[in-house]
């Protein structure tokens, strides 16, 4: 049964090209808003936070500061409003979850850039 499920996902449903991201990368997600006939780009800039799930069904959760205020944000990976996901900055972190970020405020609340050898 999961085989079939896994290939009705491999046929059916459009993967997305973005670039490779995980926790503790500061990204911006440009996603379309439908306002009555209208539509318009909005994005979301913040940390990541998790990526869940596998296939067709993965959602990475991203938060970002509002004034004083945290704001999260999930989004699937196969979301037809999501159209472009830019990395601004790598993260090094050393857990793939990192939920102790949401009580982190002021200098502690930085994640350090992580650097690669040429």
């Amino acid at each position: 049964m999961s085989n079939l499920v896994d290939f009705v996902q491999n046929e059916f449903v459009t993967k997305k090209d973005f670039p490779a991201f995980g926790a503790g990368d500061t990204i911006t997600v440009y996603y379309e808003i439908k306002e009555g006939e209208k539509t318009r780009t909005q994005f979301f800039k913040g940390v990541v936070i998790q990526r869940r799930g596998a296939g067709a069904t993965e959602t990475f959760t991203i938060r970002k500061m509002s004034g004083s205020v945290g704001v999260e944000r999930i989004f699937p990976i196969n979301m037809p409003a999501l159209q472009k996901v830019e990395v601004n900055q790598r993260g090094k972190v050393r857990r793939a979850r990192i939920f102790y970020f949401r009580e982190l405020t002021g200098k502690k609340a930085k994640i350090k850039e992580r650097r690669y050898k040429n």
